[in-house]
C-alpha cells in the first residue's frame, strides 16, 4: 500500500504522453486541468475549496484501464464528447491520447491508491457496469455541485437536482471506488464529489503531478 499520509511527487521534463506512459496503470485515478471554457469554469468554481482561494488545478477526473491490444492506454470516464455527427454524453471509454495535448491540458496527475489486482477488477468492473447501464453525464448535478460549494453545509446531503443513472466525471470516479470501500471525502455526498475533493483526499495514496500552469 502507498504510505500514509499521502505523498506528492512533482514531475518535470515530461510531455503528457510521456507522463501517462510512465505513471498510469489500471485502476489508478487521473486528473487533468485544461484551458477550455467549461474546464476553466469548473476549476474556478472549486476555488472555494482551497485555503488561498486560488483556482483548482483540476477540471476533470477519470480512471485508467490499462493498455489494450491496440497498444494504446485506455480510460473510462463520464464526459461530454462531441464528434462531427454525434455527441457522447455520459460514461464512455477513450484512449488517454485525448489528454496528450500539453498546451490544452497543462496540468495532469496520476493518483495511486495501491489497489491490488482484485480491487482493480472491482473498480473497473463497476465502471463497465455504469457504461452498460448507459449512465448519462449530468449537467443538473454540475449545477448542484456548484451550489454546494457556495453552501458547504449542504454537501453531505443528496441534492434535489440529483438524477438516476446520471453523474459527472468526479462523481463517477467516486462511485466506482466505492466498490472497494474507498470514500475520498466522507463529508461529501457521492454525487457532489469534485475533482478537487479527490485531489485533497486523505485516503492513503501517492500522487504524481505535472504542473505547467500555476493555480
Amino acid at each position: 500500500m502507498p504510505p500514509n499520509p499521502p505523498e506528492t511527487t512533482i514531475v518535470t521534463g515530461l510531455t503528457n504522453a510521456e507522463f501517462f506512459e510512465r505513471y498510469a496503470a489500471p485502476g489508478r485515478v487521473g486528473l487533468v486541468g485544461g484551458a477550455g471554457v467549461i474546464d476553466r469554469a469548473i476549476r474556478r468554481a472549486q476555488r472555494k475549496q482551497r485555503d488561498d482561494r486560488s483556482w483548482s488545478r483540476w477540471g476533470h477526473a477519470f480512471v485508467f484501464q490499462g493498455t489494450r491490444h491496440d497498444g494504446h492506454q485506455w480510460i473510462i470516464e463520464s464526459n461530454v464528447e462531441a464528434h462531427r455527427q454525434s455527441v457522447l454524453l455520459g460514461v464512455q471509454e477513450e484512449r488517454i491520447a485525448k489528454y496528450h495535448d500539453d498546451a490544452l491540458y497543462s496540468n495532469a496527475a496520476v493518483l495511486d491508491f495501491g489497489l491490488d489486482d482484485t480491487a482493480v477488477t472491482k473498480v473497473l468492473g463497476a465502471g463497465l457496469d455504469l457504461l452498460m447501464d448507459r449512465t448519462r453525464y449530468s449537467m443538473r448535478e454540475i449545477v448542484s455541485a456548484y451550489l454546494g460549494l457556495r453552501e458547504p453545509e449542504r454537501r453531505n446531503r443528496r441534492s434535489r437536482l440529483a438524477q438516476d443513472r446520471a453523474m459527472f466525471c468526479s462523481a463517477f470516479v467516486q462511485q466506482v471506488y466505492l466498490a472497494v470501500g474507498v470514500d475520498f471525502a466522507l463529508e461529501v455526498d457521492t454525487k457532489l464529489t469534485t475533482p478537487e475533493d479527490i485531489s485533497q483526499t486523505r485516503v492513503p495514496h501517492v500522487a504524481y503531478v505535472v504542473e505547467r500552469t500555476p493555480p
